[in-house]
Parts: structure tokens; sequence; C-alpha cells
């Protein structure tokens, strides 16, 4: 069975004959550059990148096409990179690097110091209120966003063959975008006192969401490569560790009819395409809601959050989704654990979210740089030798 059989299979809610493994095939089922580094080395196993600089705010890489072959991940991934053109836009600035992402907000980082980027400036945090600002942002960088991708895209393209071809988004998802452009103390305050400001932007978002998608549709259709995308990935944290970020009336009232928008129109000009959405946190009183709007895959599905009991999702929703991720939580037990423990760990996440098919397994979010070499490869083992249908 090759890859892309495995996880067709999986999607269509059949068992295959492992449960299929992503690695890399989002920027947020990847890891990190010190965490791949790290694992291979413990292995003797030599490393090399696709892309060095895939998300350098995040710090994750792309393995070369070799070391994916290696550790049997099923998926590829097409699409942006967070920051495109890196290696020639970056600047140094009394030794820390500064980079200015797709809508103008600036990142920096101290390489000896800093894990990641921390962001530097909000393009619309000065003024009281969001409506009448949103001018500032109606000029995105596409023009030269767009020179950018289609080089990474044909370069990408190669590597697809008999694997899960994931079709990767170029920024996050309608609240984060607006809390990176406005700050999040001021945007929270807007949702209370400018709700039409607050939908205004997202309509921007969406808007430039919705160019983005048509130029990757139309380039894969272009180069006859259409067919080959099975999932489109989406995002938007909108749960906390306990509960969602507003009201859940609230999303539905403004975010979800937006992902609807999109979904639709994906899925138009897409009609096989799987839809996957990361969203982090507690977000179980919007699962139907999601559903509704389209979603076919539920990532990174954080069973560590509130009311996220993973045999509760997949009694409840198993038949409507598939669970990508919650193979391991990587806020205790990869990083923290033993590997005793998070080979436990695995096995228990195993035996909940497998039977069935409508599982590919990954990791609760990118592998970080906390992550022991010798937990990694708990993880990868356990999933090797126990995950067999």
């Amino acid at each position: 069975m090759t890859s892309k059989e495995r996880i067709r299979k999986s999607l269509s809610h059949a068992e295959p004959d492992r449960v299929p493994y992503d690695l890399s095939g989002t920027t947020v089922t990847a890891i990190t550059k010190k965490a791949f580094e790290a694992a291979t080395n413990f292995r003797n196993i030599p490393f090399s990148y696709e892309d060095e600089n895939l998300d350098p705010v995040q710090q994750i890489v792309t393995p070369s096409s070799g070391n994916l072959q290696y550790l049997k991940s099923d998926t590829r991934r097409i699409g942006a990179r967070r920051i495109p053109g890196y290696e020639e836009v970056h600047e140094l600035r009394q030794g820390e690097i500064w980079v200015k992402d797709y809508f103008g907000c600036q990142w920096a980082m101290r390489p000896e110091k800093d894990l990641y980027f921390n962001q530097k400036s909000y393009p619309l945090e000065k003024d009281d209120f969001l409506t009448g600002n949103l001018h500032v942002i109606q000029t995105t960088f596409w023009p030269v966003f767009s020179s950018y991708l289609y080089k990474d895209l044909e370069k990408q393209s190669k590597q697809i063959r008999d694997f899960c071809c994931i079709a990767d988004r170029h920024t996050a998802g309608f609240t984060e975008n607006s809390m990176r452009l406005r700050g999040a103390e001021k945007w929270y305050l807007d949702t209370m006192m400018d709700e039409s400001g607050v939908e205004a932007l997202m309509d921007i978002i969406l808007e430039d969401k919705i160019q983005y998608w048509d130029a990757l549709i139309d380039w894969a259709i272009a180069n006859n490569l259409a067919g080959q995308i099975d999932v489109v990935s989406e995002c938007d944290d909108l749960g906390s560790q306990s509960l969602t970020i507003l009201d859940p009336d609230y999303l539905r009232r403004t975010v979800i009819p937006r992902f609807k928008i999109l979904f639709t129109h994906i899925k138009r000009r897409l009609p096989h395409v799987k839809t996957f959405m990361h969203s982090c946190g507690s977000i179980r009183p919007i699962i139907p809601d999601l559903i509704e709007a389209g979603l076919d895959i539920l990532n990174p599905v954080q069973y560590t959050a509130a009311n996220m009991d993973p045999f509760e999702l997949k009694r409840d929703f198993g038949k409507d989704l598939v669970f990508w991720g919650g193979g391991v939580d990587t806020q205790t037990i990869l990083n923290h654990g033993t590997p005793e423990i998070v080979s436990d760990e695995v096995k228990r996440m195993i035996d909940i979210m497998a039977p069935g098919g409508g599982f590919v397994f990954a990791p609760v979010h990118n592998i970080q740089n906390d992550v022991p070499p010798q937990n990694f490869w708990a993880m990868w083992d356990t999933l090797m030798e126990y995950g067999i249908y």
C-alpha cells in the first residue's frame, strides 16, 4: 500500500495496513530544526533539508525527502513559506534577525538567546477602533509573494509522487491574523466594542485567503496536479486550555461562517479534497458547527484541554471527522516523560483513535526543541510496531 493509498483509506474511515504517519505535511505537524538534528544524530542518521527555512518564526524545517522516507512519513507538503524569500529579506540589527511577514508584522530573534522569533510590531494597533483604520492593510504583499510561491510550488511538487499531498495555507487564521495585526489586548476590546470592525477585518483576511487558494489551485490545474492534492490545510486557534477563546455564539456569528465560505469555495474548485483545520485548545462546543461548515479533518486533537477527552471525541464525531494528531501529548509527556511513558501513551491513543480508520498519527502540534531524542524515537518505534491494523 502506498502512502497516498494508506491515507486515502483512512480519510474514508476505513482501516489501511497501518496507522498513517504525518511528519512535516503541514506547518503544525512539523519538527523544529534542533529537535530534528538531535533525533537524527541520536541514531547516527545523516540529515539534510528540503527547506531549512520553511517557517523561521516557529523554527521548523522540512527534512529532506530521503529523511522523510526513512521516517516513513506518508505526507508531502506544497504551499507557501511563512516568510517568502527569507534568505533574501531578513535583516541583521545589532545581533538580532528581523523579518516582516505577509501582512507587514515585524518579528525579531536573537539567535544565541531566543528559541523563536518574537513579534515586534502590530500594524493596526495605534487607533482606538478598527473601523476606519483598515485601509492600512488593503494592499498586501501579494505581487512579491506570488513570485516566490510559484518557485516553491515547482520545487515542492517534485516530492509528491505516491505520497499524500497536502496543500497548506499561507497565513494564520481569522482570529490569529487579527490579533497579530491589532495586538491581542486591543483586538479583544474590539470584539466587545467594534464588532463591525472585527468582521470587516476578517473579510479582508477571507478575501486574501481566497486569492491565495485560487492561485494555488490555478497553478495545480495548469500543471496537471490538481487531482494529486488530497488535503487542503487551514487553521485558527479557537480554544484555550479550558474553553474557547470567545463565547461559542460569538464564534458562530463571526468566524465559523467565514470558514464555511472558504471551505465551500475550495471544495467547489477541488471537489475531491478533504478540508483540514488546526485549532488548539478546548473547542468541543463548536466542533458540530465546524463540521456543518464543511470541515473533514480536525488537528491537533489537544486531548489534555478541557472537554477534549479522546474517547468521547472518537465516539461522538468519529463518523464525521478524521482525527489528524492526538498521537501523544506535547505539553508534558513527549517532552518531559520517560521513553516508557511516551510509548505507553502512544499505545493508549492508538487504541482509542485508530479503530475504524479516520486517524492519522501526529503528536499534538509540532515537535519542539525540548523533546529529548530518545522520546522522539520511543514515539516513532511504538507507532511503527504497534500501529499495525
